[in-house]
């Protein structure tokens, strides 16, 4: 891309704002951020860091991180890459599994390998991204090289170790997903061929991490002006303004930030005419947020993605579809539709259990329209969990040929078109004396109360006997007392008892907000919401 579109803007970052409140922003184009990418390999390499070193990456979001992401790339090490945000514990515990050789970080990130050295055991060379002061090693700014001739890039294989994410940690200890070079190939190409990412456009990256593809497909990033670790607490006016100024035509990210968003443009009767696409993803998306936001745009599309960090992308769906007719089965409690699979990705549906399912059998695949786990098959499938066995054992079903399934650990469905529809995480259900109950479908019936932000449907009690509890949050400023309580809570178990699968659940509980995840603040924490209800009950 550099070769061919130099002075095309590849990176744009904010720096700040002056003194009138305006926008200040640092910009790369293709050919500076590949310049860079290569001074940076150079001085990488020079400093010892070679082909296959896990290089632990705890850079803030911007130009650092993406030229010493490929930078490293090219080098064929092999970037490990964390949420910001997650528990002190959680996190020492990925570098620990991670077992990286090589830190480059801004300096808390040394204060923390300081402080608790023994997940950092394997860590041989240190590079401080900002200010150095008693923790030895280097800093990035000494190792940017002024070589000016293409660094010959790495001969990796597809099959060779590319990077290593972490899941969102929704349900757990985050875990290591290690990403091989024909994974990211194959990414790269659905997101050309299949999701109409096209050169020229100009990207809004909601979730940064996905600002990573932007450079390879020849699309200009556009960084918000936003905190990572709190997509919740973003500003929509900042947020509109990148929209605005950089005549945005693709943003992605978790449905939080385009609720927020959404509310903002309508409040303030805001019009966003240039977007073309947008992609909504992370935890279930309402057809009420798809409806507010596509008359937002003149001719742009909202779609939703389904996947996950082991496997991802693997289906999708666009707003026609699901305001025209998926959408009213969702809000009757048919579970949310996620589309058609993509690229090679095979999808099945097996019959739901807890326990390892060590290979894999042609009878495991139930018939469209019975419920069961979702498992996948394809060239964007993950082989396993780092330093997880157990975890991997769980997660993943080998075929005779070496293939490998993986369990989503979603509980859904397939209709009579060939469409994939969600119905809730396998680890949320509720095992009541009726039968199972399965939040996506449940929830959706009460989510449309006009009082209700959203709910949360929990069980308590042992398997096969559990007491389903929903959990209401109520919308700012109307949060029920006394008789209105009271009030609420019989509209919604009147909203209930109109269909079946809702009927006998009957009992509600408040609160003011639900915990979510680190990541998009959109993936609800039920099993702490379940242990809440618990100590409420007791």
């Amino acid at each position: 891309m550099a070769a061919r579109m130099p002075f095309q803007p590849a990176l744009v970052f904010p720096a700040g704002r002056d003194r009138q409140g305006r926008a200040q922003h640092i910009q790369l184009n293709f050919q500076q951020l590949n310049q860079l990418c290569d001074r940076y390999a150079y001085g990488l390499a020079e400093y010892g860091i070679s082909q296959g070193d896990r290089v632990l990456l705890l850079i803030r979001p911007g130009i650092e991180f993406v030229a010493v992401t490929f930078a490293l790339l090219k080098m064929g090490a092999v970037p490990v890459i964390i949420d910001p945000g997650m528990g002190r514990k959680a996190f020492l515990q990925c570098v620990a599994e991670t077992e990286p050789t090589v830190l480059i970080g801004v300096p808390l990130a040394h204060v923390l390998r300081t402080a608790f050295p023994k997940p950092f055991r394997t860590v041989r060379r240190r590079v401080t991204v900002g200010k150095r002061w008693f923790w030895g090693g280097t800093t990035l700014d000494r190792l940017q090289s002024r070589r000016c001739e293409p660094f010959p890039v790495a001969a990796t294989t597809t099959e060779d170790e590319a990077a290593v994410a972490f899941t969102s940690g929704s349900t757990g200890i985050p875990k290591g997903v290690v990403y091989s070079h024909g994974i990211f190939q194959t990414q790269v190409n659905l997101l050309r061929e299949e999701m109409n990412f096209r050169e020229g456009e100009v990207h809004l990256a909601g979730l940064y991490i996905f600002a990573l593809f932007n450079p390879v497909l020849g699309i200009t990033t556009i960084i918000p002006d936003m905190d990572p670790r709190q997509p919740a607490k973003l500003n929509p006016a900042y947020f509109v303004e990148s929209i605005q100024t950089y005549g945005v035509t693709i943003t992605l990210g978790s449905p939080t930030i385009f609720r927020i968003v959404g509310q903002y443009c309508l409040a303030h009767n805001i019009r966003l005419p240039s977007l073309k696409q947008v992609l909504m993803f992370g935890a279930a998306v309402r057809p009420s947020l798809i409806e507010q936001f596509s008359a937002l745009m003149d001719s742009g599309q909202v779609f939703t993605p389904y996947g996950a960090t082991e496997a991802l992308p693997l289906t999708l769906i666009g707003q026609q579809e699901i305001l025209s007719e998926t959408g009213r089965l969702t809000k009757c409690g048919a579970g949310v539709c996620v589309g058609r699979p993509l690229g090679d990705a095979i999808l099945r549906i097996i019959p739901v259990t807890d326990e390892p399912i060590p290979a894999w059998d042609d009878s495991l695949p139930l018939p469209p329209g019975q419920l069961g786990e979702v498992v996948v098959k394809g060239l964007v499938v993950t082989g396993l969990y780092l330093n997880r066995p157990q975890k991997t054992a769980e997660a993943k079903i080998y075929e005779a040929d070496g293939s490998i399934w993986h369990r989503m650990g979603d509980v859904g469905y397939f209709d009579d078109k060939g469409r994939l529809w969600i119905c809730g995480r396998k680890s949320h259900r509720v095992e009541t004396s009726r039968g199972t109950l399965l939040p996506l479908q449940c929830e959706a019936i009460f989510n449309q109360h006009p009082a209700v932000a959203r709910t949360a449907l929990v069980g308590v009690g042992l398997n096969g006997r559990q007491r389903p509890i929903l959990i209401v949050e109520p919308k700012p400023g109307l949060a029920p007392v006394a008789q209105a309580k009271q009030k609420l809570i019989n509209e919604l178990l009147a909203l209930g008892n109109e269909h079946e699968h809702t009927r006998h659940i009957k009992d509600v509980m408040f609160r003011d907000s639900f915990p979510v995840d680190v990541r998009h603040n959109a993936k609800i924490q039920r099993e702490k919401l379940a242990l809440w209800a618990e100590k409420q009950l007791a």
